[in-house]
Parts: structure tokens; sequence; C-alpha cells
């Protein structure tokens, strides 16, 4: 069974007379949201899919936590955005000038992705929920329980409580009605008036009706458990920064029980994915970082789904844009192609059936083998669906299309060595180089070339036959080598497209000038 199948059956036996189910996640707009980000999302998606599929109805809600303050300028940013620290993310400015604030920017660049990807969820922004009092009963109630709430947050800590700090704590940021930064400091609160006072270091003092203030904000430890009850969330996943034994999930947990009472969610922890070759965390303020936009100019939707609906969410992985792409490509190709063969391990048919929409819907023609033939014909498409269609054919236009820019996009921006130039001179000194029994391979090669009428598989049945050796493992090492050769008298390289494909797209006589030495 699939992670997001046990992990709805475990929802459904804790919940045996539920018909509706809320799975929820969420991110705070700080900058473009990255892929270790996605896998919140990703997750709670799955679930709910899964969940779907158990025939129960589900409310996925996506919280966009732009009432949190904006705290550091990305580095794609311009620092002069310095100055807007400490007002909330949808009161800064659009730092490009194409949306009305600084939250929209950031959550309508997400948003978009994430219908490529089918994912469509409700999307709650917490800015426009404060703003309009929702919450100012849950509001009110923790600040008439903060004494309770202090000694909850204090149980987590190593350091030792005072009753002076017990008596100085309050559960919120408040934002200055005059400068609007939450450099606030919140002197009193009456309870009995309802009412809280705090002073700004822009020189604001000031006291507010709590029931009607649109300028308070719960902490965040505080403020997640109130929205688990107020949204009614059955299930959420949170990143290992919030998984540990004092990490804000089991802190909220138990201000979720004794402060609002509520239950908390079935909890998913997931690991942190990272970027091949680094061991930074990816961060949107640093740049260190890939979007789900990035990432679509190479993958197909599907397939990005696929490598996140396969790993457990406590898997750690780490993704690439150099030959990891190919391999992350046939891997999902020879899964789908099985599908759905009773060969095919559940799991694994479980991924694809989360991942697409429809498991039997057209299939794109082979990344690998669009990618190998594209720089051949220098990036000529017309070309390139010619010499496909002589491959099989039967491939629909538009994800050829689809493909072909993927590919090309690939080889441009991330592995620029798959450049191939094709040779115009016969290399004479490295024929000179090889071994006579390597020389004599080249020249059977040669006759196969000047034969007609084989079709691919009598071709490379020949071709392999060139290498025989009664030793298996001999005669494998020798094909390998045989098609290093070709390809460095083609190419100049080491590797290159299938060899029927290099002879389709070249032509034998082309071949014929470059490796003939008789």
């Amino acid at each position: 069974m699939h992670w997001a199948e046990k992990i709805a059956s475990q929802l459904i036996e804790m919940h045996p007379e539920q018909q509706a189910f809320v799975c929820a996640s969420g991110i705070s707009p700080s900058g473009s949201v990255h892929i270790g980000n996605f896998r919140e999302i990703a997750t709670t998606y799955f679930v709910s899919k899964a969940l779907e599929k158990a025939g129960k109805e589900v409310r996925f809600i996506f919280s966009w936590d732009d009432f949190d303050r904006f705290r550091k300028v990305p580095n794609h940013v311009d620092p002069g955005f310095e100055r807007y620290i400490g007002l909330p993310y949808s009161k800064v400015p659009c730092p490009f000038g194409c949306h009305s604030s600084y939250a929209e920017h950031f959550e309508q660049e997400f948003e978009q992705a994430l219908m490529a990807f089918g994912i469509t969820p409700e999307f709650i922004y917490q800015s426009r929920e404060y703003q309009s009092r929702r919450y100012n009963p849950a509001i009110l109630q923790a600040l008439c329980r903060r004494g309770e709430i202090y000694d909850i947050l204090m149980s987590f800590k190593t350091g030792e409580a005072s009753a002076e700090d017990r008596a100085a704590f309050y559960p919120v940021h408040v934002y200055c009605e005059q400068c609007g930064k939450d450099s606030t400091t919140v002197v009193d609160f009456d309870d009995q008036a309802e009412t809280l006072t705090y002073t700004c270091t822009c020189g604001q003092h000031n006291t507010v009706s709590v029931p009607e203030a649109a300028i308070i904000k719960l902490h965040w430890k505080i403020d997640w458990p109130m929205r688990w009850g107020m949204e009614g969330v059955a299930c959420e996943p949170g990143g290992r920064d919030h998984s540990s034994e004092t990490g804000s999930f089991n802190v909220a947990s138990v201000i979720s029980a004794q402060i609002f009472e509520n239950k908390p969610p079935y909890y998913v922890p997931y690991e942190f994915i990272s970027i091949k070759g680094s061991h930074a965390k990816m961060s949107s303020s640093s740049g260190n970082h890939y979007t789900p936009a990035d990432l679509l100019k190479v993958y197909t939707p599907e397939n990005l789904l696929f490598l996140f609906a396969k790993y457990q969410p406590n898997a750690a992985f780490h993704i690439g844009m150099d030959e990891d792409v190919l391999r992350n490509y046939a891997e999902f190709e020879r899964f789908r192609e099985a599908y759905p063969s009773p060969a095919l391990p559940e799991e694994k048919k479980a991924a694809l059936e989360l991942s697409m929409h429809h498991v039997t819907e057209a299939k794109a023609p082979s990344f690998s083998q669009v990618s190998g033939i594209l720089p051949l014909v220098d990036f000529d498409f017309e070309l390139l669906k010619e010499i496909m269609a002589r491959n099989g054919g039967g491939h629909n236009e538009e994800l050829l299309q689809q493909t072909a820019n993927r590919a090309e996009f690939w080889i441009r921006q991330w592995v620029p060595q798959r450049m191939i130039t094709v040779n115009t001179e016969p290399d004479i000194a490295y024929y000179q180089t090889l071994e006579p029994g390597e020389q004599e391979w080249i020249k059977d090669f040669c006759s196969l070339l000047r034969r007609e009428g084989m079709d691919e598989q009598e071709l490379m049945t020949e071709i392999y036959a060139i290498c025989h050796d009664k030793d298996k493992k001999i005669m494998k090492n020798n094909q390998k080598r045989l098609f290093k050769i070709i390809y460095q008298f083609t190419l100049n390289q080491q590797e290159g497209p299938r060899i029927p494909v290099l002879i389709q797209v070249l032509g034998a006589g082309q071949l014929l000038d470059l490796l003939d030495f008789s």
C-alpha cells in the first residue's frame, strides 16, 4: 500500500463516522516558493487524493501566511526594501511593480505553477482572515489565558521561567496603526474592558479594543493550533524543523488541547529536499533553490509528482539538473509503460495513479531519445519529427513539441556538454591509436553500413556480432568499446544517441566518410 493510502486509512480508522476531511498546508510568501516547500503541498495533495479514492469528501486548504512580518530582503530584491522590514507581507509593495503587494507577487507565481500540476486547493489568505476580525474571539481567549500559554511554552524550553517574565508575556504581535510595523511592545491588557495597550518605536501609544482590532496577530505557535480548530483540520504535514520533540508541532498540540480545546490533527512530518551538490538548505531569501516553475521547464508535471510520490515523506532526497534528469525520466517512462501490468509493484502503480489524472492518456515520447537526437539535427523540430516517425512514429505532435522544448532548454541551460558537433574530417591520428582488433571492428561496421535492406533489429544484431566472444562479459565490454570508438570518430566524444538513430541522422554516406580508413 502506498504511504498516502496508509495515512488515509489511518484517518478513516480514527474517525469512522466522518465523511468529510480537511487536509491543510501553508507557506509564508517570503519569496519564491521553492521545491522544498512544494513537498508540503504535494504531501497534502496525495493524502487528499487517497481519501477521495476511499470515497471520502475532502476540503484541501492552503494558507498563505501573508500577515506574517517581512523579515529579510531576498538576494534578488532591491536592498532598499529593507525599509519595509516589520510590515506584514501583504502591506509591502511588489518588488517588481507588477502586483498589488509583495505577498501577491509570490502567491500568484506559485499558484500559477500549481495549476500546471492540476493542484487546486482552496487558498486562504491570512491577512484577509485576520483583518476580517474572524480570529478576534480566539485572540481574546489567548490573551485572557496568556499565563497558561507562557507555562506551556516554558515547559518545552531549558531556560527557567520567572514570575516577572510571565506577567510581561503577551502571545501576540501588534502592527502599529501609525507606521504599520510590528516594532511595538504590549504594555497592558485589560481583560475586563477587553482592551490592549501598546507603544511603538515610532512614538505611537494607543489602546485598542481587541474584539474590534485588525492589527493583532497571534504568535506562530498559538496561531497554528488556533487555525486547526477554526478550520477543523484533520491532517497536516510539517517540515523537519517543526517536528522535533520540542518543535512547533508538539508545542502547538498542547496549546490546541489545553487552550483551544481541540484535538490536534494527524501530523505528517517530512524531510527536506536538497539541491544535488549543495549542502545548504534551500532558501527563498538566499536564492539557493529551484522553484516548481524552474523544474517545469525540464520535467513534466506528472514526472515531478511521481518523484515526490515514490518517496516516503520522511525520506530525504536531492534534485539535480545534470544526468539525473535522464534517469528520472527513464524510471517514470519505464513504470508508465508497464502500467497496469501485475508485475508492476503496487506502490509504484499507486504512485503513478496519484501523480497523473489519467494514467492511460497519450504518452509523451522518450525524453532520452529526443534529447539525443535534437543536437544532431541542430534543434530542427521538423527533422526531429521526421526521424521520430521513422523510429516508431505515432507520437502526438503537441507532446513531441513539448518534449523537444524541455529537452532543448535542459541541454542549453544545464548540460551544454551535450551540444554535439559532427566531425567533418576522418580522425586518422585516433585511428592509428586503435588496437588491430579494434580497427577490424570499424572495418566490419563499415561493411554493414554498405548493406541495404536491414531493419533496426537486424542491424543491431549484426553490430553486436562484430564483437563476438565466448566470454559474455568480454563481449559486452567489447561492444561498449566499439560504440565509444564510433562516437569518437563521429562526434568527438565518448557517448551519443543510439547507433540506429546516429545512422539515420547522419546517413550511411557521411558515416563512411568518417569511418572508412581502407
